[in-house]
């Protein structure tokens, strides 16, 4: 860009003759201005044009924090200019934007901890003793697939509806998701049978067959989350920019809320039941009482989650339409699922195996609970201390979840650190009462060991947690993004599948050895193979996409290939040597063009009275300076030449 920075507007020249034009040197100022306006948005590059990945690591504090100053004091005027308008309306926007979008996620968090709420309760003194903590009159196999047979039918979900999602179109995923967790959700109030066996045996397939619809949940959630934040036109959004990993974050934390209002309800169920008392011994009355009603509530919130799914989510698919047509592709994108394996298949190893090593810890994390409380209240035959102590750690959990969607987007911290920072933290607070296992354990320092299992919870929610079911759907193109996301999830899930079965033959002390390894191993293929999508355009790596699809991958110079955005793996395989700032802001006005040239072609296809009803179109980014500019250069495009030369032959 430095000739024409530097020394202004090209010189008068005569017709190019060669066809090796370079039509940047007919711009004019202004025209140079809507282009730079267009193409280098001031949330990505600064006054000279320099993108901020290119800037050193001093001019890129100065810029993010200038940028991020900028942007806060807009969205606290955009708040307050709300508020002054109408108080309740901030907390509209947020239930509209961010609330809705993980209603299905806050519910699945609601039932799946319920589950593990609920075992304590079965198992106490009063209740039914027999079947779930002794093990006598019920079948043990059946008593350990209460938690195989839930992990299952997630992994099966996410698989399943990640495919789908990708084949019939995120609404249809989205609704499918929240009818089947409808009809999971009756089956489990209602479960029963002539045995406390049955019982269980119906729980167990109750369990499964609601844990499809959890599992399609996190392909639909993130893949249509994403989406959603992107504009529509020819030119990203600044949303999309500063805030995509903000949106998506914000649907997914309403997981953590599911979670507390699980455990603030069965508290409450259970003094409502109980008379009053929420100590042993209970009865089976009060146990079932409480069971039945906590399934039922989350059952009536599905049901409108259907309806609302169905009646007001009509265009959650539409980015993925586009990028098919695009492609010329109906139904499944074979071709797009071959060449993802070939070109981001070392991304599958840190979207899996991240997630794998991150539900070990997630899962781990209930050890410290168990041993702390035994320390605290020895004898303890209370449901009600675990139960509170459930409830302080998700609400630690859940200032995780939040300062996590504040920092997601920093292009200082972002996606990549924040990821690698809370394996880190959580390895550490694993490790450290691993190797000084009774020196924690002892009344004199249990509040250490307290404060280590608050302060990994909070790590791995503002960490790993957070960050791999984004980074699962945005790495991925948007033809197979729900059904990479639904993959790299189902392996994580095995990652739950592991610990339940692991910490079913090893004491506590060993479990405790095991388990800050998977946080080194999570840190190693987040370094190694994770690219850093913190402050990437998404639809540039679509654009990308697209010339990977067309065999065409060493001619895309963008910044999606900028080493800032690329895995460690694929700087080391050249990934990035394709990157070139200038090559790409030509390429970009030449696509432009190309667009261009559709929009007036089909303007004389409407005037002679044929209509393209089949596509939605924006013209609003051909503003009449761009038009003239690509009018009077017209002569020199080399699609224009192309078409040229095929009606002479």
């Amino acid at each position: 860009m430095a000739e024409y920075r530097d020394y202004g507007p090209a010189a008068p020249h005569g017709p190019d003759m060669t066809g090796t034009h370079n039509p940047i040197h007919d711009m004019t100022m202004n025209e140079r201005q809507i282009f730079d306006y267009l193409l280098k948005p001031d949330d990505s590059y600064n006054e000279q044009g320099v993108y901020w990945g290119d800037m050193s690591w001093s001019e890129q504090i100065r810029f993010v924090m200038k940028g991020d100053a900028k942007e806060t004091k807009r969205e606290a005027s955009n708040v307050w200019a709300m508020f002054k308008k109408d108080p309740l309306s901030p907390v509209s926007y947020y239930f509209k934007n961010m609330v809705l979008p993980g209603a299905g996620l806050g519910l699945e968090g609601y039932v799946l901890f319920s589950i593990g709420n609920i075992k304590p309760l079965f198992q106490a003194k009063g209740t039914f003793p027999d079947c779930w903590k002794n093990e006598t009159i019920c079948n043990h196999i059946w008593l350990a697939a209460v938690d195989y047979m839930e992990i299952s039918g997630i992994i099966v979900g996410q698989i399943l509806v990640g495919i789908l999602g990708d084949w019939l179109g995120r609404r249809w995923g989205l609704i499918q998701d929240a009818t089947i967790m409808f009809l999971g959700l009756i089956m489990l109030t209602a479960a029963w049978g002539v045995t406390e066996n049955g019982w269980v045996i119906c729980y167990v397939w109750s369990l499964f067959f609601y844990g499809i619809g959890v599992g399609g949940e996190y392909p639909m959630t993130a893949t249509s989350g994403m989406e959603n934040a992107v504009g529509s036109g020819k030119i990203s959004t600044k949303e999309d920019r500063l805030h995509r990993g903000r949106k998506v974050t914000s649907a997914f934390l309403m997981q953590g809320w599911g979670q507390f209002f699980n455990q603030v309800i069965l508290i409450l169920l259970l003094l409502i039941f109980h008379h009053g008392s929420g100590n042993p011994p209970y009865s089976k009355v009060a146990a079932q009482w409480t069971y039945r009603v906590s399934f039922a509530i989350p059952a009536v919130g599905t049901l409108w989650l259907v309806y609302y799914r169905t009646y007001k989510m009509k265009s959650a698919g539409k980015q993925l339409a586009a990028a098919k047509k695009k492609s010329k592709v109906t139904g499944y994108d074979t071709q797009s699922l071959k060449l993802t394996f070939t070109y981001f298949g070392p991304r599958m190893i840190a979207t899996a195996g991240a997630w794998y090593a991150n539900d070990i810890f997630f899962y781990g994390n209930k050890l410290f609970q168990s041993e702390f409380i035994k320390v605290i209240l020895p004898g303890n035959t209370s449901i009600l201390p675990g139960w509170l102590y459930n409830l302080i750690n998700v609400g630690v959990s859940l200032v995780g979840y939040y300062l996590a969607s504040f920092l997601i987007d920093n292009k200082l911290y972002g996606r990549k650190r924040m990821q690698m920072i809370g394996f880190l933290m959580d390895f550490i607070f694993f490790v450290i009462p691993a190797f000084h296992f009774d020196y924690y354990r002892s009344p004199a320092h249990v509040k250490e060991f307290q404060a280590m299992y608050f302060l990994s919870s909070f790590f791995n929610q503002f960490g790993p947690n957070a960050v791999t079911f984004l980074v699962a759907a945005e790495v991925y193109p948007t033809p197979i993004r729900a059904t990479a996301h639904g993959l790299s999830a189902a392996i994580g899930k095995l990652g739950a599948l592991t610990a339940a079965v692991l910490y079913s033959y090893i004491d506590d002390q060993t479990r405790f050895y095991v388990v800050p390894w998977f946080g080194l191993g999570g840190m190693l293929v987040t370094v190694l193979f994770l690219p850093d999508t913190t402050g990437l355009d998404l639809k540039e790596q679509e654009r990308r996409w697209q010339y990977i699809r067309a065999g065409r991958e060493s001619e895309y110079h963008g910044v999606a290939v900028h080493p800032k955005h690329l895995s460690y793996w694929e700087r080391f395989r050249g990934v990035g040597k394709y990157y070139d700032a200038d090559a790409d802001y030509k390429q970009k006005i030449e696509e432009m063009r190309t667009d261009w040239e559709s929009s007036q072609a089909r303007k004389g296809n409407e005037k002679a009275g044929h209509y393209d009803d089949d596509e939605e179109h924006d013209d609003s980014v051909w503003s009449s300076d761009v038009s003239t500019f690509f009018e009077k250069t017209k002569g020199n495009s080399p699609t224009i030449r192309a078409k040229e030369k095929d009606y002479t032959e």
